[in-house]
């Protein structure tokens, strides 16, 4: 999950602390909503949008080159594992999921909202009926999770929707403006059951699709720092109040950055509150996540400078992180995102559409040029492993690429 992704959720009654369990049903009305085929009219609206505003997502990352040189890893060397796909848009793509081998979503800025019934061959544009066209274009669709043909979305500004047939009708999900925070990131666990986090560090569990929502935090991360603000944790006296780049492992446990990438923080369930860490470095966070899916392995940390550290299984009780940075060479283009295939295969993407893989669990990177006469970023790569193992990496202007191997 990108992870990475806001909007806001019931929680309890009104005499009820945000971050306490609830002790009774939350009733609610819900907006059922029709997905439909995008009328061509609706994506000439949308390709006037995007054309009138095409660089504005690439500007997100053009501050992280520090260098106006493609890396020097692209020689003759180079892999080519990728392919691009073609998608009925042209705005950034922010997350993907699947609940087959063959039935998915893709969601993206703009409103844009995509499914695929062959495995992502090819994507057909979809919209909500009961969303004005002008409203549905201002948000901006951040996380999408499905589970055995139940799947959220989950959109920025305030909007959270709800499928129990596969995406073939949907429900819009009430919000509670109380929530701390907002919510940044959405997972499908099961039958009416998801789990949710915030950018204060809330998470929040439903059972009777979203209905009701128990906390499983007791204290927002602003009250943890505060007690722990003297234990020696770097920034920590200097926090925002909010948290980015909030990632879940395959158990439950997550990681997140301070919004000012002086420091991160974890969590695992069964904790009341969570762990805040020195990041042993003086260059900023970028992004943070787990070695193999899981929290035990280890994590991975991207810095400012093209600079990538992996850790191998650590306590997570202690302060110090034992962090080795990969041999890759970036020339200063940021990585935004990591994700193992498979135990030693190691994919990196990055600023400029750059693109590495490693073969000896994050070791050493080599260049990998699918993308490298694309102009714009990645922001995400995904593997499904439950799905033979597909891979995915997304990115702005409508960049969707597919993982081909070495017969590409």
């Amino acid at each position: 999950m990108k992870l990475f992704s806001a909007a806001l959720l019931a929680v309890a009654a009104t005499n009820v602390s945000a971050f306490a369990p609830s002790r009774g049903l939350v009733s609610h009305r819900t907006t059922t909503l029709s997905m439909t085929t995008s009328p061509d009219s609706g994506e000439d609206r949308r390709s006037f949008v995007t054309k009138s505003a095409a660089t504005t997502a690439g500007l997100a990352l053009s501050t992280l080159a520090t260098s106006t040189a493609l890396p020097l890893a692209a020689s003759a060397k180079a892999t080519k594992q990728w392919r691009q796909v073609k998608v009925p848009f042209e705005d950034t793509v922010y997350d993907i999921d699947f609940d087959s081998p063959t039935h998915g979503y893709i969601v993206g800025a703009r409103g844009s909202f995509a499914e695929t019934n062959d495995g992502g061959q090819t994507w057909e544009p979809r919209s909500f009926s009961n969303l004005d066209a002008e409203e549905e274009i201002t948000y901006r669709f951040q996380v999408v999770s499905f589970n055995d043909g139940e799947g959220w979305v989950l959109g920025k500004p305030t909007l959270l929707l709800h499928t129990k047939d596969s995406g073939k009708s949907w429900e819009r999900i009430p919000l509670s403006p109380k929530l701390p925070g907002e919510p940044t990131g959405i997972l499908a666990t099961g039958p009416n059951k998801a789990e949710m986090i915030t950018s204060s560090g809330a998470v929040y569990t439903t059972e009777n699709a979203g209905r009701n929502w128990k906390a499983q935090v007791k204290e927002t991360i602003d009250a943890t720092l505060n007690r722990v603000s003297s234990s020696g944790v770097s920034g920590a006296s200097f926090f925002t109040g909010s948290i980015v780049n909030d990632q879940r492992d395959e158990k439950g446990a997550y990681i997140a950055v301070s919004s000012r990438g002086n420091f991160f923080l974890t969590w695992e369930p069964g904790q009341d509150f969570w762990i805040p860490h020195n990041r042993g470095t003086s260059r900023r966070i970028q992004n943070m996540g787990f070695v193999r899916g899981d929290i035990k392995n280890g994590l991975w940390m991207t810095l400012n400078g093209g600079k990538l550290l992996v850790s191998s299984a650590t306590d997570l009780n202690s302060e110090d992180f034992p962090f080795e940075e990969a041999n890759i060479k970036t020339g200063g283009y940021g990585i935004t995102d990591v994700a193992w295939r498979n135990d030693d295969e190691v994919w990196a993407v990055g600023g400029s559409n750059t693109m590495y893989v490693s073969k000896d669990n994050g070791k050493n990177f080599a260049f990998d040029k699918s993308a490298n006469d694309i102009p714009g970023n990645l922001y995400n790569v995904k593997f499904f492993p439950a799905f033979g193992n597909a891979g995915w990496a997304l990115g702005s202007s409508g960049l969707l690429l597919q993982y081909v191997g070495e017969n590409a």
